[in-house]
């Protein structure tokens, strides 16, 4: 009676397992030769890699290299000051209106000051302002000077989030992204293979690691007026390691890449229970994915900047046949033993 029962068991549990049907997806399995010619794109940057996802940011304008003629617009604040050998009155009024009211706010185009009439400033440089202000005193009284600068401007800022230290940042056309970063207080674990600036609404193909890492000016545009740069986090773009390596985890990408064999030190590295054979790299999206097979062979004599994982990859490490096999009789043990116990308990009851 008790072989038969364990019969019908067994017959049950091939029944379950025949059963379970894996989803069927359309994959493509790649070998080391692909995963290294992968690799080196990767090394190419930023903008190859998002290529290599499917998203093209195109190219820079030139344009975006040049510097351009800087002009005073609607809410820009001036700081004005005027010296006089003989009106110390005027001078002490408009520093104590540069104090009281903060600096003079560009209405509707013009600046009002004490002794002349309204004067329009919108559309010209500072050099150019203080020309025209400086007639217009002049008109009433010899030997005055003048000096503007800005105090402040609420529509020619660059505004900065995430890891930053500074949230705006003025811009004068002449300002470039290198010196915005520079002034910016990026922490220094930020993630600037994956941060990105903006402007009217798009981001602009530039890499942030190679302009501040590597020097690369190419990436060293002007800056405009509404232009918003964001640093991003050192977990913003892992990759996972997961299967039989000792601590399964998410690895960051402090520059946008890193070698395999690198991110499996970081998990730990390889159990005996791991099969060295089937080192699995999955990319992409899960339901197209591209699966490179890799062997130990393979990290050990291969550079590492031939063998680069990228943003959302994960690292899967395949359990040897035996550890397989191993856990599954540790699961079917415990039921077995049930029915066992269940089985002697009926026998010696009957």
């Amino acid at each position: 009676m008790y072989r038969i029962l364990m019969n019908l068991c067994l017959f049950f549990l091939a029944v379950t397992l025949c059963s379970c049907t894996k989803p069927c997806y359309d994959y493509a399995v790649l070998g080391a030769d692909e995963f290294v010619c992968d690799s080196y794109k990767i090394r190419e940057g930023k903008l190859t890699i998002l290529e290599m996802t499917g998203t093209d940011l195109g190219e820079l304008c030139p344009q975006d290299l040049l510097e351009y003629r800087d002009v005073i617009v609607e809410d820009d604040i001036l700081n004005i000051s005027v010296y006089h050998p003989k009106r110390k009155d005027l001078m002490q009024s408009i520093q104590m209106l540069n104090e009281s009211i903060g600096g003079f706010r560009v209405y509707h185009g013009e600046i009002s000051l004490p002794d002349i009439p309204a004067t329009q400033v919108a559309g010209l440089t500072l050099e150019e302002a203080r020309e025209v202000l400086q007639e217009n005193f002049r008109q009433h009284m010899s030997e005055v000077e003048l000096y503007v600068t800005y105090r402040d401007r609420l529509q020619r800022k660059v505004e900065l989030a995430g890891l930053v230290g500074v949230p705006t940042i003025p811009v004068d056309g002449k300002i470039r992204l290198y010196e915005v970063l520079s002034k910016a207080h990026i922490a220094p674990n930020a993630n600037l293979f994956m941060s990105y600036v903006v402007r009217c609404g798009r981001p602009l193909p530039l890499d942030l690691y190679k302009l501040m890492n590597e020097g690369d000016m190419c990436q060293n545009i002007v800056m405009r007026g509404g232009d918003k740069v964001f640093i991003a986090n050192p977990t913003d773009a892992p990759v996972m390691v997961m299967g039989e390596v000792r601590m399964p985890k998410a690895v960051n990408l402090p520059y946008g890449f890193i070698s395999l064999r690198e991110a499996l030190v970081n998990a730990g590295g390889i159990p005996f229970t791991g099969d060295l054979s089937r080192i699995q790299v999955i990319r992409g999206n899960l339901k197209c994915p591209k699966i490179y097979c890799l062997s130990w062979d393979h990290i050990v004599h291969l550079p590492n900047d031939s063998l680069l994982l990228m943003p959302g990859d994960t690292v899967y490490v395949t359990a040897k046949p035996i550890t397989e096999w191993n856990r599954f009789i540790e699961q079917l043990l415990p039921s077995f033993n049930s029915f066992r116990e269940g089985y002697d308990l009926y026998r010696i009851t009957y």
